[in-house]
């Protein structure tokens, strides 16, 4: 039991290993995602809602104010009626009051129902504009990544073609030894694979600045022993279905602005409540006693701002020119997005066609280089001609590499476009 738990043990923790040593473009996505500073507004953006329709709802609640007045005025109300053994009467020209009353609204036409719609909407167009922002992190991953895996297969060709340098040093050092080469040949090869050697340090500064990039992005460290696992071949996606972001960044505004609409409605419809007002102060209620008294004053009270009827109808048409634009924007982003999906299906089909060619052109420099060498061995061909050859095969194969790179970043570069 104690052998079987080790070795169950190795073998999670080579999976464990082996899960952390590769990348992959998917991953590398969700990381820059999170990574990504812009990310932590989601949070803000959901409290503000809370908070606001928080306020909202407070509008049911009874509404408290309270007031305090003094005065003096110039002249009061007289009883100028002089009846035997009855003082006459007049107010006194300093006046106080203090009020308090409290409002509770019974209907408001539904003017908070629709603000708190509004809120609520409001938050998911600023969401969805910062889904939008966030999109544009994939294209940026994509050139990261993609760039890193031709960096690599051009070294790959590198390697090989360093290898095939060596080969024919090997091979030029006999000849040399026989007597059928001289050594400028062999000074000639050595400065190609010298220059090959210069090519591979240029490629992994290249891919080390890449490499540093993509790790900022994506928030963690990217050792040297890290795989990038090249996508598959993914299918070309069909440009008439497009899921951008966008798109339903345009739906939501269009939301926003059918619940603005209902706003205009609910602001001129009239409201009713009821109040109450507590008070003391000089007079009270009975305007013919000149002492402080308290009072008391209930009910029920209608409102309705006619006025607003003024404005409504260019209100609602300004909301119409909103909905235009923005249906405008709409179309104008689909009609950039076929254009650029256009673009990218006749790139693709373009490479098709060259990478269906390669491999001729590759099997073609393959047996001219491997003519020349049979003929530099039997003297009838330059050392220099060779080089030219060899040279040849190697662009033949790096072209290779690069158009079958080339499909696979434009296929992706399309479903980027269409988020499909």
């Amino acid at each position: 039991m104690r052998q079987l738990l080790i070795v169950l043990a190795s073998i999670f923790l080579l999976h464990t290993t082996a899960a952390y040593s590769q990348l992959t473009l998917d991953a590398c996505r969700e990381k820059a995602r999170a990574n990504y500073p812009l990310i932590k507004q989601y949070g803000l953006i959901g409290q503000s809602a809370e908070y606001n329709l928080s306020n909202a709802n407070k509008g049911y609640l009874p509404q408290v104010t309270v007031s305090a007045k003094v005065s003096y005025q110039s002249e009061t109300t007289e009883i100028p009626i002089n009846i035997p053994g009855i003082p006459a009467f007049s107010m006194s020209k300093d006046q106080y009051q203090a009020i308090s009353e409290i409002n509770q609204l019974i209907w408001d036409g539904g003017a908070i129902r629709s603000q708190k719609k509004i809120i609520q909407q409001s938050a998911e167009v600023e969401k969805q504009n910062l889904e939008v922002s966030l999109y544009t992190l994939n294209e940026r991953i994509n050139q990261l990544f993609f760039g890193i895996l031709v960096i690599k297969e051009q070294l790959k060709q590198n390697d090989l073609l360093q290898a095939g340098w060596q080969t024919n040093i090997d091979r030029v050092t006999a000849w040399i030894n026989n007597g059928v080469a001289n050594q400028a040949d062999l000074d000639a090869l050595k400065v190609e694979q010298l220059r090959t050697a210069q090519r591979n340090t240029e490629l992994l500064s290249l891919q080390k600045s890449y490499t540093q990039m993509l790790s900022a992005m994506i928030g963690e460290p990217i050792g040297e022993g890290v795989t990038f696992i090249k996508p598959e071949s993914a299918m070309q996606p069909e440009l008439s279905v497009n899921h951008r972001p966008e798109l339903q960044l345009f739906e939501n505004q269009k939301n926003l602005l059918g619940y603005q609409r209902e706003a205009l409605y609910a602001a001129n419809r009239p409201k009713f409540g009821m109040f109450l007002q507590a008070g003391y102060g000089k007079p009270g209620l009975n305007i013919l006693s000149n002492k402080f008294s308290p009072f008391a004053i209930g009910g029920a009270r209608i409102t309705w701002n006619i006025s607003n009827y003024y404005s409504q109808k260019n209100n609602i048409s300004k909301l119409g020119l909103s909905g235009q634009t923005v249906d405008l924007q709409k179309e104008v982003f689909l009609y950039n997005s076929n254009l650029a999906g256009i673009q990218q299906n006749n790139e693709i089909s373009k490479i098709h066609e060259l990478i269906s060619r390669d491999t001729d052109i590759i099997s073609l420099r393959q047996n001219i280089r491997k003519s020349s060498e049979t003929k530099v061995e039997n003297g009838t061909l330059s050392v220099s001609e060779l080089i030219r050859d060899i040279q040849a095969e190697d662009m033949a194969r790096q072209e290779k590499s690069l158009h079958e790179m080339q499909l696979l970043i434009s296929i992706y570069n399309l479903r980027n476009i269409t988020n499909n």
